[in-house]
């Protein structure tokens, strides 16, 4: 029988951290399947009989296949040199996870997001011309762009921001700058 291209070899250390993410309660089900293709593909087993068994394709088999044979020696490198599990447990769990893709880069700067999350914290006042008891979504964005921290904004994006940040404008006391705390 000829050899695939990305030939698996799993060390017997190897061989049991994949088997515990296979059988791990809390394992997220891409990694494990990509560990079940791991270990069948170290078995022997060809790539279109793991398609069969897995409910994938073969190009997925391949991919994992390739990603193994060719992180392997790193791996096998870093079992000798080092002799903890913790490390070779994460050099083969970041193995497995997605590869870092392009994306589009941020419109705004950290910067920019931590002056709109500080005005999102503030009371509305007199000065900001918006006679309003809270922000809204609506009314921050066209507050931070009169203060010239954003050239433009929408409020759904204003809205993203403060739920990355955890904050609630509508519903908070404004707890950063209390009256009754002398500020």
């Amino acid at each position: 029988m000829a050899r695939a291209k990305g030939h698996v070899v799993v060390t017997a250390a190897q061989r049991a951290v994949l088997e515990r993410l296979v059988r791990a309660y809390t394992t997220p089900q891409h990694l494990a399947q990509r560990a079940r293709i791991v270990l069948m593909s170290a078995e022997g087993t060809r790539n279109v009989d793991q398609a069969a068994v897995l409910g994938t394709d073969t190009q997925r088999i391949r991919r994992w296949r390739r990603r193994w044979a060719n992180a392997q020696p790193a791996i096998a490198a870093a079992e000798v040199s080092e002799g903890e599990d913790a490390y070779v447990d994460d050099l083969i769990l970041d193995l497995l996870r997605d590869e870092q893709r392009p994306g589009r880069k941020p419109v705004f700067t950290a910067e920019q997001v931590a002056q709109i999350i500080a005005v999102a914290c503030e009371k509305p006042s007199e000065e900001s011309d918006r006679p309003v008891s809270h922000w809204t979504r609506r009314e921050l964005a066209y507050e931070v762009i009169k203060r010239g921290i954003v050239a433009s904004i929408s409020p759904r994006h204003v809205g993203r921001m403060l739920e990355d940040a955890d904050l609630k404008p509508h519903r908070s006391r404004y707890w950063l700058q209390r009256e009754d705390q002398g500020h």
